[in-house]
């Protein structure tokens, strides 16, 4: 039972952690190779993919999607979907996937003259699943060993841990208040059960030895 409720813990802290991992912007420092667009059939991998432009019709099978391939400071190919977010999850209530496509083709550049950008992101890269990062900005800097501190996601993982540790401060008052003495009257009302019982057995073992 023990190793069922650490299970169950580990769980939802695993799922928290995973739900912030692709919530949460991430910055990459990266040159920018390429940018297209591409008529995209949504299958299973549908739920990794946002919602279709403002002003665009809803519940399309197949759509455009705005894609920016870029080669990461580390020399490591990433592919970045264009997508509006709207007024949906995540809230990054962007509207701008057309004008974010045209900055990312004018920042386009080689290996030999490289213009180095800051790509602001959230979501993941899996291959297998064919599931791309939503690029939310993108902007030059000056040089590959930029460091970039992502200040909001400091900022909203502090709230949260905030949140949760408030929550659990509740928690441990309402179980002393109310579940703690619940446990231990049924506890003494168990043992007292118990008690009885051994009493009358004892009686019983009496009587019959008595006679």
């Amino acid at each position: 039972m023990r190793y069922l409720k650490w299970l169950l813990i580990l769980s939802f802290w695993v799922l928290v952690a995973a739900f912030f991992h692709y919530t949460l912007p991430h910055h990459d420092i990266a040159r920018i190779s390429d940018t297209e667009t591409r008529r995209v059939d949504f299958g299973e991998n549908s739920i990794f993919w946002s919602s279709p432009d403002s002003g665009n019709a809803t519940g399309q099978v197949n759509r455009d999607v705005f894609f920016i391939q870029a080669i990461r400071s580390n020399g490591r190919p990433m592919v970045y979907r264009n997508e509006d977010t709207g007024w949906g999850w995540p809230p990054y209530f962007k509207f701008d996937t057309a004008n974010l496509q045209t900055e990312a083709a004018d920042l386009r550049s080689t290996s030999e003259n490289p213009k180095w950008v800051a790509i602001r992101h959230y979501g993941w890269r899996n291959e297998f699943l064919s599931i791309y990062p939503n690029a939310v900005s993108v902007r030059q800097v000056d040089g590959p060993d930029v460091r970039i501190i992502p200040w909001m996601s400091i900022v909203i993982l502090g709230l949260a841990a905030l949140v949760f540790w408030a929550i659990y401060v509740r928690w441990l008052r309402f179980r002393r208040r109310r579940i703690d003495p619940m446990l231990e009257d049924v506890e003494e009302g168990f043992a007292d059960a118990t008690d009885a019982v051994k009493g009358t057995g004892s009686r019983i073992n009496k009587w019959f030895g008595g006679k």
